[in-house]
């Protein structure tokens, strides 16, 4: 079995943390220490942390990012706003790292443990699983969403042609009419002090797309986007997109630049000018900026909105494993 140490501070592990994330299967924006510092400083509601470190003082092969509450343990992180989740660990040692797991926790007392946001190619769906049964416990995996994306090709025209009939036609006619209206004008931000700047109407465009968005942004979500787009814009990582009709913002879209992906983490856009689906344009104009970039994918994200098809998205489930101590 690994050692095992429970620290408290994300300072304790800040000097392993990114180079055990970038040789792990789960990399992703979600489980970067900017991340995970910030929804822990904004959400995480001074519940426990519990950073289980697995190996010696030389190394480590893997990091569990975790919370407790009335014995309930899940990962730092929620749904609302973490896409994806899961463990880190380093390649090849995901079978001893669970193994560890499972043996650290059998000393504790606790109730369930709850991993949400699992992808659908995630090593603890397939490798946990067996490993828990033998050890007696109840596992639980249900499929709980779907993220949305699409493999990028290398032009925008390919990209149109690989579209149905009709969403094609629909695209090209609604970005026809929008150029057709005076003063357009799309734009990306990548210099952080520009993002930060942008972010009031970034939250305002969110707030005034849809009831559901204005009741989702509490001042305590406000707070994690503006924290997620000071951090991660700092690293390079975040490109806030805007739309102008005559010199006015009617539309935004935040978005994740990771490796050879763009993630679109949330967007906006102003009911009023609805006629020129901007909403819809600048996210397909993001996804073509995304080729121009020479990405290789672009994720929709969690949920089954109709636009993520009609902009040529395939499903990837997300799930959510429950594992019960009886």
């Amino acid at each position: 079995m690994l050692p095992v140490t429970c620290l408290h501070s994300f300072d304790e592990v800040a000097k392993e943390w990114s180079s055990l994330l970038s040789a792990s299967a789960s990399d992703t924006p979600f489980l970067t220490l900017a991340w995970q510092r910030v929804w822990w400083r904004e959400l995480g509601n001074g519940e426990p942390l519990c950073l289980l470190r697995f190996g010696d003082e030389g190394m480590a092969h893997g990091i569990a990012a975790l919370r407790s509450h009335d014995g309930d343990i899940t990962f730092v992180g929620d749904q609302e706003v973490c896409d994806y989740n899961d463990f880190l660990i380093s390649t090849g040692s995901e079978n001893l790292f669970y193994r560890s797991l499972l043996d650290y926790l059998s000393e504790k007392e606790w109730h369930t443990l709850r991993l949400y946001s699992l992808a659908q190619d995630s090593l603890t769906l397939t490798c946990l699983p067996g490993l828990a049964k033998a050890e007696g416990y109840e596992v639980d995996i249900v499929q709980d969403e779907v993220s949305p994306g699409t493999v990028l090709p290398n032009s925008w025209d390919e990209y149109l042609t690989r579209l149905t009939k009709k969403n094609r036609h629909e695209l090209r006619r609604k970005l026809r009419r929008l150029f057709l209206a005076d003063g357009v004008r799309w734009y990306g931000l990548d210099d952080v002090q520009k993002i930060n700047e942008g972010m009031d109407d970034f939250l305002s465009l969110l707030r005034l797309s849809k009831q559901e968005k204005y009741r989702f942004l509490t001042p305590e979500r406000e707070k994690f986007f503006r924290g997620i787009a000071e951090e991660l814009g700092a690293l390079g990582l975040v490109r806030l997109f805007f739309m102008e009709i005559e010199g006015k913002r009617v539309a935004s879209a935040f978005c994740l630049d990771y490796g050879s992906s763009r993630l679109l983490y949330n967007s906006g856009y102003n009911p009023a000018y609805g006629y020129y689906s901007v909403g819809l344009t600048l996210k397909a104009l993001s996804l073509k900026s995304a080729i121009e970039e020479g990405k290789s994918y672009f994720d929709f994200l969690r949920g089954d909105e109709s636009y993520k098809y009609d902009l040529g998205g395939e499903n990837r489930l997300l799930y959510t494993m429950v594992i019960t101590n009886k």
